[in-house]
Order: structure tokens, then sequence, then C-alpha cells
């Protein structure tokens, strides 16, 4: 089940539950042979509660079985020859031609990832903790050509737009248009000068709340009439049907690992997204905190967090044989954050415009 998977109001699988309050003691109380569930929020539940030491749930690492994200469920079971054999077979179509969102006639700038500087660290190697990385495309399968023919799907290309930076907040209550903030990216002089930038702002319930804020950059402009075009300047019905992301725990407990899942989801129809265009960026707002499942899951995997690795990738969904393959817009690695190192941002220094 993705995070964001299920629609709004629904349950959360039984099974995740289960060994989510088994692992959890501060969430069940003991009568006798009965176990009692509280009402206490997941999301508000201390972090103090889930020391490693104190788990013993099975760890998964998916970078040791070379297993990869899919729109399908992967079998545990299934041995690693059997999974490169499957994920060979499906990796047949032709991959996307990229250059037909992006204006090939204009020269393409470069884009030097020092003149950007987010709160939350790029990784030097696979063994720095509490920072941000960039993985390929290869671990994440996505429609193909013949995708309405036969539903086929294919690995992952690289993406079409560069992660230059990664900001880790703690806010005291959700905000959106945070591209107004001071400390925004695209406030500064090297990210105006930039010819677009998606920013998506995951805001995470929980008690302070969070914002993980990615920024994606083009190095040329965007042409209208592509479908990368018609998203950034399309209407929120259009923007809430296509925006697709898929998620994957590289490393964690297995049952972290189930309850997020490996499923593509359209954002957009399982929990609120809010759009803000403006100058050379769109910001997606996505507030994690109007799905109770969602929030559910979220408040699991900020438990454990601080041993995930967390890959993800957004891509805008095709649905017409024109739009086909699919091709990944952008994706990062979240590798073991630390809440506490989350940077502290007050919504009231918002920069006044007219939006």
């Amino acid at each position: 089940m993705c995070l964001f998977g299920a629609r709004k109001g629904s349950l959360l699988s039984a099974n995740c539950l289960k060994e989510y309050i088994g692992a959890n003691p501060a969430v069940q109380k003991k009568h006798g042979n009965n176990v009692v569930i509280s009402k206490l929020s997941y999301a508000s539940i201390s972090t103090a509660e889930y020391e490693e030491g104190d788990v013993h749930d099975e760890f998964y690492d998916a970078i040791a079985a070379d297993t990869s994200s899919s729109d399908e469920e992967i079998d545990d079971n299934e041995d690693i020859d059997q999974k490169e054999a499957r994920l060979k077979l499906k990796n047949t179509n032709a991959a996307a031609d990229l250059n037909n969102q992006l204006d090939t006639d204009v020269t393409p700038i470069q884009i030097d990832p020092s003149n950007f500087h987010g709160s939350l660290n790029l990784g030097k190697d696979e063994k720095d903790t509490n920072c941000w990385s960039v993985p390929s495309g290869n671990g994440f399968m996505i429609r193909g050509k013949n995708y309405l023919k036969d539903n086929s799907k294919e690995v992952g290309g690289d993406p079409l737009l560069k992660l230059i930076a990664v900001d880790w907040f703690k806010v005291d209550s959700s905000f959106d248009k945070i591209a107004l903030h001071s400390r925004s990216l695209v406030q500064s002089d090297s990210g105006k000068n930039l010819p677009f930038v998606l920013i998506m702002n995951l805001q995470v319930p929980a008690k302070p709340n969070y914002s993980l804020v990615l920024y994606y950059a083009a190095d040329r402009p965007v042409k209208k009439d592509s479908l990368l075009g018609k998203f950034i300047d399309g209407n929120d019905t259009f923007r809430d049907t296509r925006f697709k992301l898929i998620p994957s725990i590289v490393q964690g407990y297995w049952m972290v690992k189930r309850a997020v899942g490996t499923k593509a989801c359209l954002l957009g129809k399982a929990v609120t997204c809010r759009y803000f265009r403006q100058d050379n960026f769109l910001e997606i707002d996505v507030d994690i905190g109007s799905s109770s499942v969602a929030r559910s899951v979220i408040g699991l995997v900020l438990g454990y967090v601080t041993s995930l690795v967390v890959d993800l990738a957004i891509l805008i969904e095709a649905k017409e044989e024109e739009e086909l393959p699919e091709y990944i817009l952008g994706t990062v690695r979240l590798n073991r954050l630390r809440l506490d190192s989350a940077e502290h941002l007050k919504s009231e220094m918002l920069i006044p415009k007219e939006v």
C-alpha cells in the first residue's frame, strides 16, 4: 500500500496496524488477554519511544537484496535472479524522448550545485546520514510505450529535472507558498536565474509539524505544449489527475516497508494538493494530514525515520498514446533523517506579493 495510496477516510492495513501497535507499547494497554488501543495519534508519539534498540522487527535492506520499486507489490519470497529476469522482460519499450518536454532551441544552462543550498545536506557517500542524494530512475517501474495495449512497464531512466537542494524544516503550523519565504531557494539570485523550478512541499503532520521541501530545476525553458508544460500551466483538476509519486523503502523495517508499499499514487486523489504558479516556479503543497490513512502511515515512518533509507520518484501520469512512454520528473533519496536536525521556520517571514 502506498504511503498516500488509500482513499481519504479508509482504514490502514490491519496487519500493518497490528504490527505497529505491537512494537509500540505507548499506544496499547494490556488488560488480561485483551489489548485495548488508545486514541493517541500516531503522529504525536514521541520519537524517544522508537529507539532502535527496542525494535525487534525484521530489517529490510533493498540495497542488499537488489530489489526495485514498481507500481506493483514485489514478492519478498521471489529470489534475486527471478526478480532481475522479470524486470528485464518488462524493460523492453523505447525510452522516453525528454527533448519533447524542454525547449531544444534554447542553449541549456550549466547548473552548478554549489550555488544552491538547502537546510538538509547533500550526502558525501552512502555512509553519510541525515542527508539526501539523487538515485537513478532504475529503481522505479513506469508505464512503457505499449502500456495502453498490454499494461507493460519499464525501468525508469534518468530524471528530466535536477534536484538541486532540499530543505528540512520544523514549522509551528503547516503553511503553503513556502517559495515566498525569504529562506526559499527561489528567492535567491541564483534561484531566480533558473529557467524553471518545480517545488514539492511535503507537509508532515506531527508535534511539531515538518516540511520537506524539494527543489527540482530545468536547464532550459519548458515547452508550452508538452505534457509538463500543460501540467505547469494547467488547472488544478488536471494536475490532481496527473501528479504521481512512487515510494520505496530502500532500507528499513519490514512493517514500515509494507505500510508504505511501492505502488504509484496519484497524490491529488489521495491527499489535498494545492498549487502555486508564479515567476519561474510551480510549487506543489502536499497536505499529508488531509488523509487519516496517510497521517497514520507517516506517523509510523517518523517513528523509525533514523533507520530508514527512502527513495521517492515523481512523474506526470501518461494517459494518452502520444504521452507514452512515461518519464521520471525527479527522484530523491532520504538517508536516515533526524527530526531534531530540522531548521525552525517561521511563517511570518513570508514575502508579501500579489498572487
